[in-house]
């Protein structure tokens, strides 16, 4: 599915990423975890074209990645969800969904014209609100947002930045179900930074631990011990 071989990255003169190399499955559920710092938000902006890399290569189903802008990438079908959510604060709730239909019409030959159902479905909130702007919604409620934009493409990768970050534990819990339920029901692959343990061994399949830029642990997620906890993950 996604394959990144030997990527060097530098941002601002210093080097993030060593010569990382990690590999995705179609399907998986793999939460990308490791200290602040170590380069966690630097690979999925490389990922998605937002920073450029060194040197090393990036595809999708064999295709090349890094010779492509970011927006192409998002024709290749990735769903990407930052941190701190980037939704459009003065546009509603219906304008920024609406944002990604340009792209989904690109890329498949379902391309309705109208906000697909199985959003307001995922987060029946984003329904109540639709007429309201983006940046009067609470931060739950605008990761509703951001990550139903992201699935109004039909990504065939969705990839997600701390999505947890400063929300509330109801909407913690949404968005995991949200999660494994289009896993298991559309084969959707999902990529994950994520910080909090329980929320990473809840979804999770497999994880990569990360630190100085480089990929140091892969496994199914049931084989994250306390070992590797305290060697990576422990402040």
């Amino acid at each position: 599915m996604i394959s990144i071989n030997k990527v060097d990255q530098l941002y601002g003169g210093t080097q993030i990423l060593w010569e990382l190399d990690l590999d995705i499955v179609p399907g998986s559920i793999t939460c990308i975890m490791g200290r602040n710092g170590v380069g966690k938000t630097t690979l999925l902006k490389a990922i998605m074209g937002l920073l450029p890399i060194k040197s090393g290569e990036i595809t999708m189903d064999g295709q090349a990645l890094n010779k492509q802008s970011a927006e192409k990438r998002a024709y290749s079908g990735i769903g990407y969800v930052p941190q701190g959510r980037d939704i459009f604060p003065m546009l509603t709730v219906e304008e920024n969904l609406r944002i990604g239909l340009p792209v989904r019409s690109k890329r498949t030959t379902d391309s309705p014209k109208d906000i697909p159902e199985k959003i307001f479905e995922l987060f029946p909130v984003l329904k109540d609100m639709l007429h309201r702007r983006g940046g009067d919604l609470s931060g739950g409620q605008q990761q509703q947002l951001a990550i139903g934009r992201a699935l109004v493409l039909e990504p065939k990768v969705l990839i997600l930045d701390e999505p947890n970050e400063g929300i509330q534990p109801n909407i913690v819990k949404q968005i995991g179900d949200v999660i494994l339920k289009l896993n298991k029901e559309e084969g959707l692959t999902v990529i994950l930074v994520e910080q909090k343990l329980g929320f990473a061994r809840r979804v999770g399949k497999e994880f990569r631990l990360m630190e100085k830029g480089r990929v140091v642990a892969s496994d199914k997620m049931e084989n994250l011990d306390d070992s590797l906890i305290k060697q990576y993950l422990a402040v």
